[in-house]
Parts: C-alpha cells; sequence; structure tokens
C-alpha cells in the first residue's frame, strides 16, 4: 500500500471500520482516549459553537464534541471513507439530542464554506493525507479568524538527537512487535504494516509547525505525547 494515496487510504479504513475502535484500544492501552481528551482541552469546545472533526473515524472525537457545544451548536463529522461514518451515525443515533451531521469527503477539499467554523479537531487523518500542506490550507479556510485546531497523530522522532534516537527506536519496535501482530489476529497485518511506511513520509514536529504558518496560522505548537510516540499539533487560525 503506497502512503498517500487517496484511494488505497480509503479501501484501508472501509475494511478496518468495524474493528477499528476495538483495535484502538488494544494497540494503545486505551490510552488514544487520553491523548483526544488533551486535543480537546487545547480546543477549548463551548456552547454555541460551530466544530468540525476532519477524518472522523468512526466518530468518538465528533460525539465528545458535540456534547460540549450544546445548547445552539453543531458539530460535522467528515470521513472519505463511508464504513467508519456507518459506524459513527449508528453511535449518533444512539443519542439523537447531539447535535450531530456525518458528511463523507475529502479533507483536501470539504466544499464547505470559508470560515465557517470556531474550531477543528484530526486525528490520526493528518499522515494519511496526500499532501500534508494542502491539508494545513484547507483546514485554515473552514476556520475563523482567531479559531483552534488540534491535530494528533504519531509522532516522527528525529533520531540525530538522543532521545529522538530512543523514541524512534521504540516505535519500531511498537509498530513491529505489537501493532502488526495483534492486527494479525484480526486478520488486518497489511493494513497496520502500512503505518510504518506512512511514518517515512510525515513531516516532523517543527516542519508541521513551518507548514501551518505557511498555509496562514497565527500560532502553531507541536508537543510530543507518550515518551515521543505520539505527537500534538495545537493551532491559532
Amino acid at each position: 500500500m503506497k502512503p498517500g494515496d487517496p484511494q488505497a487510504v480509503r479501501e484501508l479504513f472501509e475494511a478496518i471500520a468495524p474493528r477499528y475502535d476495538q483495535l484502538n484500544d488494544l494497540l494503545s492501552f486505551g490510552l488514544h482516549r487520553l491523548w483526544k481528551r488533551q486535543a480537546v482541552l487545547w480546543l477549548r469546545p463551548r456552547p454555541g459553537q460551530r466544530l468540525i472533526d476532519l477524518c472522523c473515524g468512526t466518530g468518538d472525537l465528533a460525539l465528545v464534541l458535540a456534547t460540549k457545544v450544546r445548547p445552539g451548536g453543531q458539530v460535522i463529522g467528515l470521513d472519505a471513507a463511508n464504513a467508519p461514518l456507518q459506524v459513527a451515525a449508528a453511535r449518533g443515533a444512539r443519542q439523537p439530542w447531539l447535535p450531530l451531521q456525518w458528511h463523507q469527503g475529502d479533507a483536501l477539499a470539504t466544499g464547505l464554506p470559508p470560515q465557517s467554523f470556531d474550531g477543528a479537531v484530526m486525528a490520526y487523518g493528518l499522515r494519511n493525507l496526500a499532501d500534508p500542506a494542502e491539508g494545513f490550507r484547507e483546514l485554515r479556510r473552514l476556520l475563523r479568524p482567531g479559531g483552534r485546531a488540534a491535530l494528533l497523530d504519531f509522532n516522527r522522532p528525529d533520531p540525530s538527537s538522543p532521545t529522538g534516537a530512543m523514541a524512534a527506536a521504540f516505535q519500531r519496535l511498537y509498530l513491529r512487535r505489537l501493532v502488526v501482530p495483534t492486527a494479525r489476529l484480526f486478520d488486518l497485518p497489511e493494513q497496520y504494516a502500512y503505518l510504518e511506511a506512512s511514518l517515512e513520509r510525515f513531516p516532523r514536529g517543527g516542519e508541521q509547525e513551518n507548514l501551518a504558518h505557511e498555509a496562514g496560522f497565527a500560532w502553531a505548537r507541536h508537543r510530543p505525547l507518550a515518551g515521543g510516540l505520539m505527537g500534538l499539533l495545537a493551532l491559532v487560525a
């Protein structure tokens, strides 16, 4: 599977959608919920706000945000793959009072009006975009001035520093000895072997900050999480 290939990425998430949440819990030991909570804390969602969850997957972040923008707010979850959206819609249907909408679309070209959102999140989506720079430009276009965004993804440690080399070695061990063998139990080894290949082309934290500034963001700060295994990019439009 070629990293960044839109069709391949879409097919990957169509395949793993039914087991995606279970695998996330297993592979992160449930810690992905803590990391996502940190993204929400940065976003500071408030009643009445309009927020978007790009590459929303099965909708766990969108559901959390929707509880916080009531009354008067709205959350849109957007994803390129249909199967995860079906899971998300079923989860949302169990809480019909939440102000949620689900859209199938491309995070590089959403077709949504400019400056129509107060905030945005993207969890494990930036790494899969065909053009991360274009992803930043589209995200900036969607946000109102002063709007916040939080992008959570794997971190790509810099092996030129001692701490970065240790983090990179641990990450390789984690991917090869835990992620792929666990995915094999679910008959999904090829889909999760793709993770390591996708990291080879993924911008490091400082590069992400530069891309955000070039796209027009007023402030950008990347922070490693989980000993450098993950990273959170906080943005202000």
